[in-house]
């Protein structure tokens, strides 16, 4: 089974796992009605923010659309990662912040938008910015966002249910002992969560695999991932809006830390092990990689190259010359 079909695999079963929960604790807490009232409340929310989620997230961080007279070179290289994905040209936004990072939200292929920071845009190399881009294009053309949002809605059935139990004793169809039903009421919701998140990672493998086929070398990614990660800068809009970070290429939080059952992304050594190792298997040539360096607290300003253009990106070659 390739790697792919492995992460979609680990997905579908996580997706169930959660689904299963939420029976198990439903019908435990809630009954059926509370059940079914949790989760089209649950929907209805959730659904409303995927479907304006371009719109609302982008607000939310302040940034602004770009075209070819911004940056023509940086849009040159957008729209051929599109080709070669297979997918309409997302819409390009920016947004004024040191730390460098990127995500990609809209609710299909054809409402999509892919951001960045200026501080990943001064960063990178145009290879380096092409692996990042591919891999935000893979969670456009995986439809990541909806797969987010339909475990979001699961999770939010679940902890409206627990609420109720705790608050309220449970349903009378369904009565349970007191003290079990506090411990569901408090485990649920964890329980939800650490699915929700080990969903998250996985969808992360899954698009540095698509990303690096889509940019044709998966150690340009390997390589900015890296350079990423040893960059601590804060980003203010991120702080305000944590529930917004596992859209970006990496966690753009102060309080982020290794891989756990809580943290909405994989470790970095373990994505760039998994990345070399593909690399191997498509006869790409190794490379040296910047080393790794270990967390330090971020201060609020970030090193950048000369400015060129109007994004503050270098001038840049195609990397496919």
């Amino acid at each position: 089974m390739g790697g792919r079909a492995v992460n979609t695999f680990k997905t579908m079963l996580l997706l169930a796992a959660l689904t299963a929960l939420l029976m198990v604790v439903g019908y435990a807490i809630g009954g059926q009605m509370g059940t079914i009232l949790a989760l089209g409340f649950a929907a209805v929310t959730n659904i409303g923010t995927w479907w304006k989620s371009d719109k609302l997230v982008l607000r939310m961080h302040k940034a602004r659309a770009i075209g070819p007279r911004d940056d023509p070179e940086l849009m040159r290289l957008v729209e051929q990662l599109a080709r070669n994905a297979e997918i309409p040209v997302p819409a390009i936004y920016l947004i004024d912040n040191a730390q460098p990072n990127a995500f990609a939200t809209g609710r299909n292929p054809d409402n999509a938008a892919v951001a960045m920071t200026t501080g990943i845009i001064r960063l990178l190399s145009t290879e380096e910015l092409a692996g990042v881009i591919a891999h935000e294009m893979a969670h456009i053309k995986n439809y990541d966002t909806l797969t987010m949002t339909v475990s979001a809605t699961v999770s939010g059935a679940i902890a409206m249910i627990s609420q109720y139990g705790l608050f309220f004793g449970g349903s009378r169809n369904r009565p349970m002992n007191g003290i079990a039903t506090i411990l569901m009421a408090i485990l649920a919701p964890l329980a939800a969560m650490v699915i929700q998140m080990m969903i998250s990672r996985t969808r992360e493998y899954a698009a540095d695999r698509a990303g690096a086929e889509i940019c044709r070398n998966p150690m340009w990614l390997a390589s900015a991932l890296v350079k990423i990660s040893n960059r601590h800068t804060v980003m203010m809009s991120a702080e305000r809006f944590p529930s917004t970070a596992h859209l970006f290429i990496t966690n753009p939080l102060t309080g982020r830390g290794t891989d756990s059952l809580f943290s909405t992304h994989p470790d970095i050594r373990n994505r760039v092990a998994e990345l070399q190792k593909m690399a191997k298997e498509m006869g790409v040539g190794a490379m040296p990689l910047p080393r790794i360096e270990p967390m330090r607290p971020r201060m609020p300003w970030g090193v950048g190259r000369r400015r060129t253009m109007a994004t503050g990106a270098p001038r840049r070659k195609s990397p496919w010359g």
